[in-house]
């Protein structure tokens, strides 16, 4: 494996899709609706949330990284009223198997058992020191079907990813606003981003931080300094996800993106083009 953090970035564009069936399937979204958990953010802040227990704002804030506090503290700890934390993981591992279900149907039982075999074995190679949501979510009961193990041990991979490319921003002294207005110069369609909660107000001023810090010309068009040290956030993020592949090693990684691919696509074709979780192509 000559570049591990290369590997790392291309085996996220395969996993991160089969966890996101949870954001935007119909069957997801009924299936937090059916414990009571009706609207979009509702859903999403307590099946998020949930591995934390009946936590309020303050730790979700840090957590998630890019919400508003206000915006977060609409939804918690009052969740909590209408769905206990148990009852939301149920919801959201009952929603997330019935989408792969209703995406990989053509696909034999026996790759979906071999896919989920892999995946739960580079999940069980993450180190969750420092990790919270990434710690939290693999500390969770193993499922008992192979969908169920699949999702799990994407959704286990992915947020412990998360937690590493919060610590690289936070190492490169970018705060939230400052990360999803950089996000923006780069290309990202406002749409979904700006709906986090931020004011008109603080997008200007985070703009303007960047534009002082050199990132931004005056124009709000990226500079050459700020794509290299936003590079180097990515590659840190990179880096430290990077050891369940080495431990796995070359073949049976390769043989995992293989699994992985038709899933994968199949997942893309109901996550929207603009995806507010910054979900990359699929990459071969």
């Amino acid at each position: 494996m000559d570049d591990p953090g290369r590997t790392a970035r291309l085996l996220w564009t395969h996993f991160e899709p089969v966890h996101a069936v949870t954001y935007f399937h119909p069957r997801a979204r009924a299936a937090y609706e059916a414990v009571g958990l009706r609207g979009y953010w509702r859903g999403y802040f307590a099946g998020r949330a949930a591995p934390l227990g009946p936590v309020g704002a303050a730790p979700v804030v840090a957590a998630f990284f890019s919400f508003a506090p206000h915006m977060v503290a609409r939804a918690l700890p009052a969740v909590w009223k209408l769905a206990t934390p148990e009852e939301a993981l149920r919801a959201r591992l009952t929603g997330a198997v019935q989408a792969l279900a209703e995406l990989t149907y053509e696909l034999p039982e026996a790759h979906l058992v071999e896919a989920a075999d892999l995946l739960e074995t580079a999940a069980g190679e993450l180190e969750n020191s420092g990790r919270v949501l990434g710690a939290a979510n693999a500390a969770l009961p193993r499922g008992e079907y192979p969908l169920a193990r699949l999702w799990q041990a994407a959704t286990t991979l992915r947020e412990h990813r998360g937690d590493g490319h919060v610590g690289a921003l936070v190492a490169a002294d970018l705060d939230p606003v400052e990360t999803l207005a950089w996000k923006v110069a780069l290309g990202t369609s406002p749409v979904n981003l700006l709906g986090r909660g931020w004011t008109e107000d603080q997008w200007a001023a985070a703009r303007d931080r960047l534009t002082d810090r050199g990132w931004l010309t005056a124009d709000g068009e990226p500079t050459e300094h700020g794509r290299t040290a936003f590079q180097a956030v990515e590659d840190a993020t990179d880096a430290a996800a990077a050891r369940p592949w080495r431990i796995l090693g070359t073949d049976r990684t390769d043989r995992l993106r293989e699994l992985l691919d038709p899933v994968a696509r199949a997942a893309h074709t109901v996550i929207p083009p603009d995806s507010p979780i910054g979900l990359p192509a699929l990459q071969s």
